[in-house]
C-alpha cells in the first residue's frame, strides 16, 4: 500500500515515515502543498495523508483540487487546528477523516485500515480492469471476453491490488503488506504459491495480460507486446 504524506514538519514526517514503513507501507513525503499536489495528481497511491497548514498551497486547496480533478484517493487531514468547526469544513471539503495533532500513531494506523475498509466497500461496487481482463471484487470474478471465472479469496485480493496499480513493479513488501495486511507475517514461498496460481488461471485465457516478475524488484501486471 502506497501513501502519500504532505507535511511541513520534517521531524514528525520522520516519526511517521518510520511508524508506516514499519508497518509496511511504502511512503512519498512532500514538505510543501505544490509539491504534494503535483505528486498526487500524477502518482497512484492508495491513501493521502495532508496537513492543512502548508507553506505554497494549503491543504484546503490541495484537496479541493485534487477532488476538481476527479482524484477519489482517500484523504486523511492531519492539523493542529481541532475546533469542531475546523473538522467539519474539512470533512465537507472532501476529506474522509480528521485527525488532530498531537495523536498516537497507533491511532493513525486505526483510522488509515477504517478508511480503507470504507474505500474497499466502495470500490466493490464497480469492476477494476485493465487491458481485456477486468475483476469484480464483490463476486471474486476474474471477466474476461463475457466469461467469468470465480477466483479463491487470497488470488482475488491478490489481482485485486495488481488491477489497481498496473504496469507499476510491486516489491513483495508492498504486495504482503496491501493483500495479506500491514506487519503480516507469511512463510516463504506463500507469495510465490499464489502468484503461480493467479498467473496459471491468466495464462488460460486468450490475453496479452500478465504478470511478470521483475529481478530483485518485484512484481509487474503488465501487457505482452504484439509484434
Amino acid at each position: 500500500m502506497r501513501i502519500l504524506l504532505i507535511e511541513d514538519d520534517t521531524s514528525l514526517t520522520e516519526i511517521l515515515r518510520y511508524g508506516l514503513e514499519e508497518e509496511g507501507f511504502t511512503v512519498d513525503i512532500c514538505h510543501d502543498g505544490t509539491e504534494g499536489l503535483l505528486l498526487a495528481l500524477q502518482e497512484a497511491h492508495d491513501m493521502v495523508l495532508l496537513d492543512r497548514m502548508l507553506p505554497g498551497l494549503p491543504g484546503e486547496g490541495v484537496l479541493m483540487r485534487m477532488r476538481r480533478e476527479g482524484v477519489k484517493t482517500p484523504v486523511i487531514f492531519l492539523t493542529a487546528l481541532g475546533e469542531p468547526m475546523e473538522k467539519i469544513n474539512g470533512l465537507d471539503l472532501g476529506a474522509d477523516d480528521y485527525l488532530v495533532k498531537p495523536f498516537d500513531i497507533g491511532e493513525l494506523l486505526a483510522r488509515i485500515r477504517s478508511v480503507m475498509r470504507r474505500a474497499s466497500g466502495q470500490a466493490s461496487l464497480s469492476l477494476l480492469a485493465f487491458g481485456d481482463i477486468s475483476f469484480s471484487e464483490k463476486e471474486s470474478k476474474l471477466i474476461h471476453q463475457g466469461q467469468s471465472y470465480l477466483l479463491p479469496k487470497r488470488e482475488g485480493e491478490l489481482l485485486a491490488y495488481f488491477l489497481r496499480n498496473p504496469q507499476q513493479v510491486l516489491t513483495r513488501l508492498q504486495i504482503i503488506g496491501n493483500v495479506w495486511g500491514p506487519g503480516a507475517e507469511i512463510e516463504d514461498g506463500n507469495l510465490d504459491n499464489y502468484i503461480y496460481l493467479l498467473r496459471k488461471k491468466i495464462k488460460k485465457l486468450p490475453t496479452n495480460v500478465e504478470i511478470v516478475t521483475v529481478h530483485r524488484q518485484g512484481y509487474c501486471l503488465t501487457e505482452k507486446q504484439v509484434v
